[in-house]
């Protein structure tokens, strides 16, 4: 019986945490960091493995769970939030931010403990990363913007850069700032058209609790545009891997990521044309459902390209 119970108090912290959310963002590091050990020849070490991957996990589990406590009053209006954690009565407010503060904490020391398992000057960036994920995503985004701007998910998404930022200085520092930051920007320039389709298809939702979201507030057709430029603008970023190369002018990526970039990409337009032709729930849900398969094809893409 007491079992059952420390399993059910499990899920529905679990279930807090928002787990579809942090399984992406933990994978995007994970790319991140294979491809710089394979572009490098850089061993990961299993402690390095185990630092990396939780502290990007204890991190985005942990800004979920802090904008999950603070919109828990729109949370329990919405129809597609009502039943989670907070509003169903399932955990306390108080215990949930407790929990949130208790998994940015780990997160922290976790992004720190790489300076003992590679070096000082890695272990700090990822920490600075970590940092700046939650800073983003809890105080920019849920608490400055999400309510009061309708340009809101675009400064409030920097945050979902941080992950595969992580994943590369786990590895090495080297090209930080050009494939590193490219593999960020893919992240961060693909958030939009994602939580933009999703507020389309729940556009009701958010005007009944007055989140002026970009397509909630705008008209479906206008929505619709700015959704398909948002994806063009994407697919568009997305070839940028290939352009990339080493010091000594070797190529980062070769034929097997353009062409993935390419024949993803045009699915995703492809889907986003439809949205802007037959503006619906359906159609913008659609384009929600496969935007995150697009993304994580992408970065399969980038690690088996560098192996190659």
């Amino acid at each position: 019986m007491q079992k059952q119970k420390t399993q059910s108090r499990f899920s529905v912290y679990y279930e807090l945490s928002k787990p579809k959310i942090w399984y992406l963002l933990v994978f995007t590091a994970f790319g991140a960091a294979i491809t710089a050990s394979n572009i490098y020849d850089i061993p990961i070490s299993p402690a390095t493995w185990g630092l990396m991957l939780g502290s990007v996990a204890a991190g985005s589990a942990a800004a979920n769970t802090l904008t999950n406590y603070h919109d828990r009053d729109i949370d329990a209006i919405m129809d597609r939030t009502k039943e989670r954690p907070i509003p169903s009565g399932r955990v306390t407010p108080e215990n949930a931010r407790n929990f949130g503060y208790a998994l940015a904490a780990v997160s922290l020391v976790l992004a720190f403990g790489i300076s003992f398992t590679t070096s000082m000057e890695q272990g700090l960036w990822a920490t600075a990363f970590i940092a700046f994920g939650l800073f983003n995503n809890v105080l920019i985004y849920s608490y400055a913007l999400k309510r009061r701007s309708r340009s809101n998910i675009i400064l409030g998404g920097l945050c979902g850069g941080a992950p595969p930022l992580i994943g590369w200085v786990a590895v090495t520092t080297s090209e930080m700032w050009t494939m590193g930051l490219t593999m960020a920007g893919l992240v961060f320039i693909w958030i939009p058209m994602h939580i933009w389709a999703l507020t389309l298809h729940f556009k009701e939702d958010y005007n009944k609790v007055d989140v002026p979201m970009l397509t909630a507030v705008q008209s479906e057709k206008t929505s619709a545009r700015v959704i398909a430029a948002s994806t063009v603008m994407m697919v568009l970023f997305s070839v940028v891997p290939f352009f990339l190369s080493l010091e000594d002018g070797t190529p980062m990526m070769g034929q097997v990521y353009l062409w993935t970039a390419i024949v993803s990409g045009a699915l995703m337009i492809a889907l986003s044309a439809w949205v802007v032709a037959k503006p619906s729930e359906k159609a913008s849900w659609m384009l929600f459902k496969f935007s995150s398969p697009y993304l994580t094809v992408l970065f399969i893409a980038l690690m088996v390209d560098s192996a190659l």
